[in-house]
């Protein structure tokens, strides 16, 4: 009988060089970059990932032709001196017994290429615009295209004599390889373009300079087996060009993935949100692996160890890309090793830290991990010097992180909540429709409170008697935040209800419904789709220039699609004002204007949240150590509450 995860951690070869287990570690902008190289908080971050078990790193896209610079954080391999930095990453990676692979990429059309505030010219195979960042690009000169290739090369002779131990180039998500590749894109008279053995030449040319620059080490394409915009590339073209590869024994493996960086539809298959189905792209990887005959990692939505064993037997790949899962959890690996899975801190996928910081211009990190991406900075706790009661009031994720923290540095920690259940704010999120995963927060924060040995008291609301009852030597406050409602005029006439009402489902919201959205967030998106598919008529009035106006692009994007098939109508620039028994008053935020809304039954208020502050006054003056953490700080996400309770949890 096969043991559980015998698969994922079965060694695989690849020509000489031996992998520990089938667990990668896709290539993903960070942002921790310096001055184009690696530096100590790039290096501190995949040495985590490699201390925790994972087989092979493949670090970020490099650019490696100075017609892909932009102002990002960016790796840069176009003169030596990147080789101290990446020779640094490579032994401190090796050094914890995983392979690391670099990355070669270049964005063509897909980029606004701004520099010092100006957007330069974008080369790429033709002059055909993008969907998404609405870039006109210059068709590159055959000279450039020979001169990119020699880039690439030079740029892969660096990597690997600072002793990587492989390097990767970048076909996917519509990035200039690609745009050669497609006919839809690719509309060159040259010997670049033309037919498929011309569409071909760039990449294969490019890879062929690259394996003669790195010798003996391993040469691989990411390519993304289907764009899924209107002019992506296809399946079938996809694996076309890698048979032909294949054939020409240009690459020793295929990383495939899913979508495209040139438009929305496209774009959100990049790092897929909780709503796409997990390992979703492993069947295509398998039909590329049939076709080709070669070795192929996946990625997508695989976030857990049974999942990735699962894709592994179903022989639709030979390494499974787990990159969120470890950016949840470094220690993934191991903890699945040692069959603790109960102990893994589960990806979520809500985009919100990782992919989100990234579009947002910041490092990366994770909602449920707040030393991801700040390895450098925080890395691990210090235990207490002596060992204190610490009180946390608050059950949400503030207060659950603050009473894990404090108790894994040996205090004794003790944790209340008011209510019957912990979670806060994310029971109420799991809610919303395709939002269930989110749940997965408290599950993965539950855990961590039994492991590090946190007494639990449910129904016990902390005041001034309870502190002197117990005693603590520090109190962490992490009391969260209520629903607020603003002053709405005629509301005594209308019939008006809250968003937390609507979700537990203690009202009936009547056929016709107008969702007042404050936050352009989730909340008011999701409480939208709720509705219109429970057959409600719905409008979504949004204080904000469009929809989801909060949200990370992808998660966005998605939402906007499941409204758009629902018939949902999106009113941006509005602000409500007043209800009457049928109607809706809303002004519009640029032009002030009043706009009425006839035939609305309901109207609900998805109007943020206040601070609970009641007892940090009650407690104001008795001279206790006190800390607070999240919402009741100012209410904002889930992010800032768990990292302000690992603050809080750090400095009792």
């Amino acid at each position: 009988m096969a043991k559980p995860l015998e698969m994922l951690f079965f060694p695989l070869r690849l020509r000489h060089l031996e992998l520990r287990n089938r667990i990668l570690s896709t290539g993903h902008q960070t942002f921790l970059a310096e001055k184009g190289a690696p530096g100590e908080a790039l290096i501190a971050y995949h040495a985590a990932r490699a201390r925790g078990g994972a087989g092979l790193i493949i670090v970020e896209s490099a650019r490696f032709h100075p017609s892909a610079f932009t102002d990002s954080p960016e790796l840069i391999v176009c003169d030596d001196g990147c080789i101290p930095g990446y020779r640094a990453l490579a032994a401190a990676v090796q050094g914890e017994g995983a392979r690391i692979f670099g990355q070669l990429s270049h964005a063509g059309r897909v980029s606004k290429r701004l520099r010092g505030g100006l957007r330069e010219v974008a080369y790429a195979a033709s002059a055909v615009p993008d969907h998404r960042f609405q870039t006109m690009p210059r068709e590159m000169p055959t000279e450039m295209v020979e001169e990119l290739v020699a880039a690439a090369a030079a740029g892969a002779r660096r990597m690997a004599e600072a002793g990587l131990d492989g390097v990767e180039l970048l076909a996917s998500h519509g990035l200039l390889y690609a745009q050669f590749l497609n006919p839809r894109t690719n509309l060159r008279a040259d010997r670049y373009g033309g037919s498929p053995e011309g569409r071909l030449r760039f990449l294969a040319e490019s890879l062929a300079a690259v394996r003669q620059a790195v010798g003996e080490r391993l040469v691989g394409l990411r390519i993304s087996v289907e764009e899924r915009e209107p002019d992506g590339l296809e399946a079938a073209e996809a694996i076309a060009a890698c048979r032909a590869l294949a054939a020409l024994g240009a690459v020793d493996y295929v990383n495939v993935t899913l979508g495209s960086m040139a438009g929305q539809a496209g774009s959100l298959h990049v790092v897929p949100p909780m709503d796409i189905p997990p390992a979703y792209v492993a069947p295509l990887a398998g039909r590329l692996k049939a076709e080709t005959g070669l070795p192929v990692f996946v990625a997508g939505r695989i976030n857990q160890p049974q999942t990735a064993e699962q894709v592994l037997r179903a022989g639709q790949a030979d390494m499974v890309g787990m990159t969120r899962a470890m950016i949840s959890d470094p220690d993934m690996p191991r903890k699945a090793a040692a069959g603790r899975l109960e102990d893994i801190r589960a990806c979520i996928a809500c985009n919100q830290a990782c992919i989100g910081h990234f579009h947002a211009g910041y490092a990366l990190s994770c909602i449920q991990n707040p030393v991801s991406g700040r390895e450098a900075k925080l890395g691990a706790p210090r235990p207490a010097v002596a060992p204190r009661r610490v009180l946390v009031a608050g059950g949400g994720p503030a207060g659950m992180k603050a009473a894990v923290t404090a108790a894994e540095r040996g205090h004794r920690a003790t944790l209340c909540e008011a209510g019957p259940f912990l979670g806060g704010q994310v029971r109420l999120a799991q809610l919303l429709p395709e939002r269930a995963e989110f749940g997965g927060l408290i599950t993965n924060l539950q855990r961590e409170l039994a492991l590090a040995g946190v007494e639990i008291r449910l129904n016990t609301r902390v005041d001034r008697a309870l502190v002197a009852a117990l005693a603590p030597e520090a109190v962490v406050v992490a009391t969260g935040a209520a629903p607020y409602e603003p002053e709405i005029e005629g509301r005594e006439e209308g019939h008006v209800l809250s968003a937390w009402v609507v979700l537990q489902g203690g009202a009936n919201p009547g056929a016709s419904v107008l969702v007042a959205d404050w936050r352009a967030d989730w909340v008011g998106m999701g409480l939208a789709e709720k509705l219109g598919r429970e057959g409600h008529k719905v409008v979504l009035a949004v204080d904000a220039p469009h929809a989801g106006f909060s949200l990370q692009i992808y998660l966005r994007t998605t939402w906007l699609a499941r409204l758009h098939r629902l018939g949902v109508e999106i009113l941006p620039d509005m602000r409500l004002f007043g209800v009457d028994a049928g109607a809706a008053y809303l002004q519009h935020t640029a032009s002030g204007e009043a706009v009425i809304r006839e035939g609305i039954e309901t109207v609900v208020l998805a109007t943020g949240h206040a601070a609970e502050t009641a007892l940090e006054r009650e407690l104001a003056g008795l001279g206790l150590e006190l800390h607070l953490a999240g919402d009741c700080l100012a209410p904002r996400s889930a992010e800032e509450a768990v990292y302000e309770g690992f603050l809080a949890g750090r400095a009792v």
